[in-house]
């Protein structure tokens, strides 16, 4: 190897290390950690417009992936954004009779919580939504689904063998 070519190479592996820099280590992401750390750290990240936005619940009527992207505390919707969204909702909920579609299915309902999940990921700090559902007493939003007696019926019962056709 010629002398011109060594200082060359010596530049070109101190330009690729440089460039392999280490992405920062983000702690509420790391399932090795304990929750205590996971949510100081989180909480360190997060604006106190987050914070709100996070005890925020919305009717799922007026939930779209689009919603949860675009309507965040502090910025005019449809504003030019280079940064990572921000999301305003920390959970969205199916109130009485709020279904995707008239006679929904599961699919429906599974391909719905996934597009809005999958929304709430996208922001900048990737926090997941909390999806809840206003069925209680024998309520059916899921079209052709089994309506089960309210639990707190079920357990009145006192007889574990009448319960357990509902848990196979």
């Amino acid at each position: 190897m010629g002398t011109r070519q060594t200082p060359m190479l010596g530049i070109l592996f101190l330009l690729c290390w440089a460039a392999t820099g280490q992405a920062e280590y983000i702690k509420y992401k790391d399932p090795n950690q304990p929750v205590n750390v996971r949510v100081k750290d989180l909480m360190k990240r997060m604006t106190l417009a987050e914070k709100i936005g996070q005890m925020t619940q919305i009717e799922r009527k007026v939930a779209t992936p689009q919603v949860l992207k675009d309507y965040f505390i502090g910025e005019q919707a449809g504003s030019t954004r280079t940064e990572p969204y921000t999301s305003l909702t920390g959970s969205i909920l199916s109130g009485g009779g709020s279904v995707p579609a008239p006679r929904a299915s599961a699919k429906e309902w599974v391909d719905m919580i996934y597009r809005f999940q999958k929304a709430c990921l996208s922001t900048r700090l990737g926090i997941p939504m909390i999806y809840g559902i206003d069925a209680v007493h024998g309520n059916n939003n899921v079209y052709n689904a089994t309506i089960f007696p309210h639990n707190i019926g079920l357990g009145a019962t006192r007889q574990v063998s009448y319960l357990l056709p509902f848990v196979a």
